[in-house]
């Protein structure tokens, strides 16, 4: 058990060939490994497959947020380039047309304070803060809609680990997004939730599965590295999060009837055990700095949907809370062995920890 707190117990060697560049032709086409962790067993299928698992009592919850284009490139007052990366959905301020953001910028030299960043004729940026780890502090300016500009002029990004010549494609923008993303403001997808079609929905719904939603706006923290060789000494990120009322009730009303909870994703888990964490799940708006890590007590999901995550990250920790260090690294040699896809694009997961 003390291996499990240690980063280098996480670590894996994942052959380059096997991330995922771009996604499956299909998004339900892409494999499915399940793990059954009464048995330890393991199964390979298609993610369509998975209305083979979810029950008729069950409840599958899973979060909306929606990847916004926050990389923009811009000029700054001396003509110079760049590339401003908005680490959030800008707020707005008081006056009509203002907003406020952190962002991380990159230029050949870090602009000042008082500073302009030209986006476009209808949006600028203006430096009102220089902060810690490259980041900045700007005040947004701009005529019309900020939805509209942004997707005018901005870019969904994509993972760093994403690596292509022809950069962010047309067909990102749809693919590196769920088919129920509905609340601008993260910079990363949900991953689990790419799987999903509308008719794969439609079909569990029709048999009586109960469909919740959370948000959680995935932030840039998710790609932080673990550097703490201790995994207790690290200090995870904070991302925004709401879990409503209904999706509360519903929750319930799946248990109460025998049904389990199915979390998509990681992001999905971190919600609603966040608003569990006094032993009592309620609705929350808040920020979330749940940490879970093997050892972990889950008090309102059952089994996981994910995708498979990279050496060493936090993420990994978190299923590993639910089905033991060693199992998942087993499962992911054996990806690895089958010639899965891994990360944000890659294939994905299934987590059983309680069978019908």
């Amino acid at each position: 058990m003390e291996k499990d707190f240690t980063l280098e117990a996480y670590n894996y060697h994942l052959p380059v060939e096997n991330i995922a560049q771009k996604p499956a032709d299909r998004r339900d086409k892409s494999r499915l490994l399940v793990l059954d962790t009464a048995d330890c067993s393991r199964n390979h299928r298609t993610f369509a497959d998975i209305l083979d698992y979810i029950g008729d009592d069950d409840m599958l919850v899973v979060n909306d947020t929606r990847v916004f284009p926050a990389r923009l490139y811009g000029k700054k007052d001396s003509g110079g380039r760049a590339e401003v990366f908005l680490l959030g959905y800008p707020m707005p301020v008081d006056a009509p047309g203002s907003a406020e953001v952190e962002a991380l910028i990159k230029s050949s030299k870090r602009p000042k304070p008082g500073s302009t960043i030209t986006i476009s004729p209808d949006l600028t940026c203006t430096v009102l803060e220089l902060l810690d780890g490259g980041k900045a502090r700007l005040a947004l300016n701009f005529t019309g809609d900020l939805d509209s500009i942004l997707a005018a002029c901005g870019q969904v990004p994509l993972p760093p680990y994403i690596s292509r010549n022809d950069g962010t494609t047309p067909e990102d923008v749809t693919r590196y997004q769920t088919v129920y993303a509905n609340q601008p403001g993260a910079v990363a997808a949900p991953t689990a939730g790419l799987h999903f079609t509308e008719e794969l929905l439609a079909q569990l719904t029709s048999r009586g599965v109960l469909l919740g939603t959370i948000t959680l706006h995935v932030g840039y923290g998710t790609f932080a590295p673990v550097r703490a060789e201790k995994i207790l000494e690290h200090r995870i990120h904070e991302e925004y999060v709401v879990v409503p009322k209904e999706t509360v009730e519903k929750i319930e009303a799946a248990k109460k009837r025998g049904g389990r909870i199915w979390a998509v994703g990681t992001t999905t888990v971190r919600a609603l055990e966040f608003a569990a964490r006094d032993g009592q799940l309620r609705p929350i708006e808040d920020w979330c700095d749940l940490y879970i890590y093997p050892g972990f007590t889950f008090r309102v999901i059952d089994n996981l949907i994910t995708n498979f995550h990279l050496p060493g990250s936090s993420l990994m920790f978190l299923v590993s809370a639910l089905c033991g260090r060693e199992t998942l690294l087993d499962c992911y040699q054996e990806a690895i062995r089958e010639g899965y896809r891994f990360y944000s694009y890659g294939d994905a997961m299934a987590v059983i920890r309680h069978r019908p």
